[in-house]
């Protein structure tokens, strides 16, 4: 069996917000910066989803909504491959265009 690591490593402004997000795993070539983590856990004793939501002060609304949107999907995605329900994942999917598209609507001003 092997172990292997994810590190993050979070630089915090005086205020404690989150100026750098930085993380490297055993399999990678050095460190990676991004502007935003979603961490998701399970936690089976106590039937309960865990989250840690970070980003930094520098990432843009839009940035953040074309996050959200990428998430939807690759959710989708994962549901789709652990769970076998298509048809709901599709339904995710139809939910993400959705959210794409108001978005896009919003930032033009429309409702």
């Amino acid at each position: 069996m092997k172990t292997k690591q994810i590190r993050f490593s979070i630089t915090l402004d005086d205020n404690h917000v989150p100026e750098r997000i930085a993380w490297e795993a055993d399999d990678s070539e050095g460190t990676s910066e991004c502007k935003s983590a979603l961490i998701s856990l399970w936690d089976a004793k106590e039937l309960n989803t865990l989250r840690i939501d970070l980003w930094t002060k520098l990432m843009t609304t839009d940035e953040m909504k074309a996050f959200f949107h990428q998430n939807i999907l690759t959710m989708a995605d994962t549901f789709e491959r652990a769970t076998g329900e298509g048809k709901m994942a599709a339904q995710m999917r139809d939910f993400a265009s959705y959210f794409a598209e108001h978005m896009l609507n919003a930032k033009s001003g429309e409702k």
